[in-house]
């Protein structure tokens, strides 16, 4: 069941919503529920909506909006990151209450709004799952709120912890996935994690997730390295070919026996969602990564100034995910390799510096928190 499209939205964002692809924005500050902005942003057409730690370190250290709760939480004796997760909660329940409706119409399948756990537990299993465990039931309590997916980072460490808590029964968004084994590794957790679910009892319609393949910072990495070795001709494509690939593996797991037994008992497909899709070459498109990645079950969440792009001036192409596949295999699977470029070795290093951004801007937050208890 697709969420239903209301008159009133914007042509853009209800014609990429009817091809399959879920709009949803990459921000989130406390301002958007004063001045109305997250309410107008609904009533355009967007679903869903994402935060991650860079995004809470800029809203709360850019606004003194937060200072009144900041200093109730540090006069009750909470420290910075207590704090911080405080601030969090607060705002990705308040945008849940706004997409509740979101979530009810559209058969639970829209309507979501993320929280990342502390990205310091990256590498820590134990910790991920207990923090992932401990969030869903602050979020949810007496069931009040259903539509708020716990983020958990597909490191190694993280595949664990996903398949955990997707058989405790918790929606999970899996996030900062740069390669396409990665990818495998994580839909067959989410596999394993639902059978589980399943098995004890619980309710597979009410279980979903969704598989965060961050793609721009992709061409960010390879694009130099292209013009290097005499291709310019190709920047700019490696990272929709590698893209369209995971889709590719998206359906091939839906056409398996063990993903077909689920959905025949209520589960969804962990559907894939294109995240990092603003362009940070000038020279592309502002569209690139939007337009060219629709199709059937998936998402796109984008931040602010690419989904008023969509908004404004965007023309999406039915099924574009599915365009020049045997162009995206042979780039991926020969051309790079004949150019020297190791293309798991370039998605590692992303892996380990999307970890530790998010880990930076997870201090300079707790600092600017810091720095404002000092000052009250």
């Amino acid at each position: 069941m697709m969420t239903e499209i209301a008159p009133e939205r914007n042509p853009h964002l209800a014609k990429i919503l009817e091809f399959g692809t879920s709009p949803w924005i990459d921000n989130i500050t406390r301002d958007w529920f004063v001045n109305g902005k997250l309410s107008e942003l609904i009533a355009l057409g967007v679903v869903g909506l994402t935060s991650n730690p860079s995004i809470f370190s800029n809203a709360i250290s850019s606004t003194d909006i937060y200072d009144k709760d900041i200093a109730a939480f540090a006069s009750k004796g909470l420290n910075s990151s207590q704090i911080a997760f405080e601030l969090a909660k607060y705002d990705v329940s308040a945008a849940a209450r706004l997409m509740a409706q979101i979530y009810e119409s559209s058969n639970k399948q829209d309507g979501w709004v993320s929280l990342e756990v502390d990205p310091d537990l990256a590498f820590d299993s134990p910790g991920t799952l207990a923090a992932a465990k401990a969030l869903h039931q602050e979020l949810h309590i007496d069931n009040a709120i259903k539509n708020i997916m716990i983020k958990i980072p597909a490191t190694k460490e993280g595949l664990g912890p996903i398949e955990d808590a997707l058989a405790s029964g918790i929606s999970v968004n899996v996030t900062l996935i740069f390669s396409l084994e990665r990818y495998r590794e994580v839909y067959r957790a989410f596999l394993r994690g639902a059978s589980r679910f399943a098995q004890d009892g619980g309710d597979l319609t009410t279980l979903k997730s969704v598989a965060s393949f961050f793609v721009s910072r992709l061409d960010s990495a390879i694009d130099p390295l292209l013009v290097q070795r005499g291709r310019p001709d190709l920047v700019g494509t490696v990272a929709l070919a590698q893209s369209k690939m995971a889709y590719q593996a998206f359906l091939e797991f839906q056409n398996e026996s063990e993903s077909q037994e689920l959905l025949a008992k209520g589960l969804s497909p962990q559907r894939p969602l294109f995240a990092s899709t603003s362009t940070k070459n000038p020279d592309f498109p502002d569209l690139l990564y939007v337009e060219n990645l629709i199709g059937p079950n998936s998402v796109n969440t984008m931040p602010l100034g690419t989904l008023e792009a969509l908004v404004d001036h965007g023309n999406p192409r039915k099924e574009s995910v599915l365009e020049d596949i045997e162009g995206a295999i042979e780039l991926l699977s020969s051309t790079l390799s004949s150019l020297d470029i190791d293309l798991v070795e370039v998605t590692q290093e992303l892996e380990r510096q999307g970890v530790s951004s998010f880990s930076k801007a997870w201090h300079a937050l707790l600092e600017e928190i810091e720095k404002k208890i000092a000052n009250f």
